[in-house]
């Protein structure tokens, strides 16, 4: 198992490039033939890469590109395959049920079966491989792995907030989701207010069942990750008093990172000020595990791991 500390940041790599354009063409094919300029929709995909921010995550650059992929392209091009990967996923719900209720550690076997679901991303992947994923998950050891301590973040949390990911995913989430329930946690699941790639919406929640194990509210944004400049008031308020933030997906985890104490966050006290100034507002990183596998070569080379690592990493 490696070792992992905070003082990482994300940024847009050159590496990245690539990868956004065939997000691009990832989302020209799930909406299909339809009369759309295709080369037109690239260009104006480009156009918004050359004005993004690259300094900031590679989330936050391309989520103004999905926008405009959605435009452009009519709607949701996600939405036939997200559908139909909750249907799969429900489909081995009652058999992963059963791993969790064999296992001598429940909570940590629904941790690896949720990390496992978010192989389900067709951000990045045209083909996967879930009932594969499953098997590792549960067979080989996380790159990462801090389970101990996120068992006993679990135990002193009073309330959790569950920052969603993907479709499909969603189920496997609702697996870890009812075993935080059945050990007495109340949690509240976060899902996008709108579409964007494949993530996860409320309908996704209904689909999944989800809205029947616990409350799941949406964070008035529809941008790629967790971007919290971009979210409600209400999710702020809900982000800023949660005991415990489990956060899935390698988006949220390049939004939030700085969060949990990366190199723009403070890991220290405030600096003293001259005697009588005031002291300004300032909040510590937040306590928060992020559940996810690192699907690409940036991130993984940030992370320091192999391309297809599974983590469950907290501060």
């Amino acid at each position: 198992m490696s070792e992992f500390s905070f003082d990482k940041t994300m940024k847009v790599h050159p590496d990245c490039f690539p990868c956004f354009m065939r997000q691009c063409l990832i989302a020209i094919k799930q909406a299909g033939k339809n009369g759309v300029d295709e080369n037109a929709v690239m260009k104006a995909a480009l156009a918004d890469i050359e004005r993004a921010d690259l300094e900031k995550s590679p989330a936050h650059a391309t989520t103004s590109m999905h926008r405009t992929l959605r435009r452009m392209l009519g709607g949701d091009p996600f939405k036939a395959i997200k559908g139909q990967y909750n249907k799969i996923a429900l489909e081995l719900y009652d058999s992963l049920k059963g791993e969790i209720a064999r296992s001598a550690e429940p909570l940590a076997t629904a941790s690896r079966l949720a990390i496992a679901g978010n192989v389900i991303d067709f951000g990045i992947y045209s083909t996967i491989d879930i009932e594969g994923t499953v098997q590792r998950a549960l067979s080989e050891p996380l790159a990462v792995d801090h389970s101990n301590s996120f068992r006993k973040a679990v135990a002193g949390a009073g309330d959790i907030l569950y920052l969603l990911d993907n479709a499909g995913e969603i189920v496997f989430d609702r697996l870890l989701i009812e075993q935080l329930v059945n050990e007495g946690k109340k949690v509240t699941a976060v899902v996008k207010a709108s579409p964007v790639i494949n993530d996860s919406t409320m309908e996704d929640a209904r689909e999944a069942g989800l809205t029947e194990v616990c409350t799941v509210v949406d964070n008035g944004s529809d941008a790629v990750g967790t971007i919290l400049e971009s979210t409600s008031d209400d999710f702020k308020a809900r982000y800023k008093g949660a005991g415990l933030v489990i956060s899935k997906g390698q988006g949220n985890f390049e939004t939030l990172l700085d969060s949990a104490g990366g190199t723009s966050s403070p890991l220290q006290d405030p600096p003293k000020l001259p005697k009588g100034d005031s002291v300004p507002p300032w909040d510590p990183p937040k306590k928060i595990f992020f559940l996810f596998q690192s699907k690409c070569s940036v991130v993984s080379e940030v992370l320091g791991l192999p391309e297809g690592s599974m983590l469950l990493v907290g501060n």
